[in-house]
């Protein structure tokens, strides 16, 4: 082999070798993420008696569903001996609390962010910079510096007769606390991409500034919307801190998660049973508006 065509080869075998290396990092990557997923699901439908080991191979079972959505005590197996006094962990209300506080949230919050972002990128106000800069740093605090004050502040505050502690609608004011900033900052950048010559034809043509934003500008930054939706959903959806303090008894999800303990010590597979049930909303909202999320998140990369 002369020279010349060992430096033809030499190329190609470098060509194949990186995308070997890349595909290899992608299936490691891939794997890192999804074996926690895979490992959880699987201890979801295990026996009890496969919950503590490492078996992959066993009959599965919806067992563990049935116990976390059980309102009345059910008989478990504790090695040779059958007993009673498992209790179902009574899951719905707490499944209805987080839809309720984490739907009613994005309600909310979104709408607001959407014209207050619109507002920030078209129009210029005494302390515009510096607002947006303390919307900013509201997202620096730590979570545990305002949860007291919160506390506080919603067992002295009653709404018709009852204080907000304890409720819903303190934990939806609570999270709006949290994904409000978040969303104003994210669809404020997906309007800062619109071009402003559609907004001044459209001004031309005798729109005024409500036209422009509902139906001129509000349709073209719908995906960066969307996504900022479904992140703010995320956010609240999988708040604990709050929902643990603020919400008392008005439990969510998350925090329902500490219930799958017992006299044995923490029962792993109605863990990862309940864990499940936290995941899939978030799994199926994703899969539903992936393509807009990537649309969003593309959005103004390239002019």
């Amino acid at each position: 082999m002369t020279a010349a065509s060992a430096s033809r080869i030499k190329p190609g075998f470098r060509q194949q070798s990186a995308k070997l290396l890349e595909t290899a990092a992608l299936l490691l990557i891939i794997a890192f993420i999804m074996l926690p997923i895979l490992w959880l699901a699987l201890t979801a439908i295990k026996p009890q008696e496969k919950a503590y080991t490492t078996d992959i191979i066993f009959t599965p079972t919806l067992d563990n569903f049935e116990i976390i959505f059980s309102d009345e005590s059910v008989i478990i197996n504790e090695g040779t001996d059958r007993e009673r006094g498992e209790v179902g962990r009574k899951m719905v209300p707490n499944v209805f609390n987080s839809v309720v506080v984490s739907g009613a949230t994005i309600l909310i919050a979104i709408p607001l962010a959407t014209l207050a972002a619109y507002a920030f990128s078209r129009y210029q106000f005494l302390g515009n910079g510096v607002l947006l800069i303390w919307i900013l740093t509201t997202q620096f605090i730590p979570a545990i510096v305002v949860a007291i004050p919160f506390f506080t502040l919603f067992r002295t505050v009653e709404i018709f007769g009852s204080p907000l502690l304890g409720t819903r609608l303190g934990l939806i004011i609570v999270n709006m606390s949290i994904v409000l900033p978040y969303a104003i900052w994210m669809i404020k950048g997906f309007v800062d991409a619109l071009p402003g010559e559609i907004e001044e034809a459209a001004y031309v043509d005798g729109c005024n500034d409500f036209q422009i934003l509902f139906f001129i500008s509000l349709p073209l930054i719908r995906p960066g919307v969307l996504v900022a939706s479904v992140f703010a959903f995320i956010m609240s959806w999988n708040e604990f801190l709050f929902a643990l303090i603020i919400g008392r008894e008005m439990r969510t999800m998350q925090v329902a998660l500490m219930t799958t303990s017992g006299a044995r010590g923490i029962m792993w597979e109605q863990m990862a049973a309940a864990g499940m049930v936290v995941m899939v909303p978030i799994f199926f909202l994703a899969m539903f508006i992936r393509k807009n999320v990537v649309d969003g998140l593309t959005m103004g990369a390239v002019k």
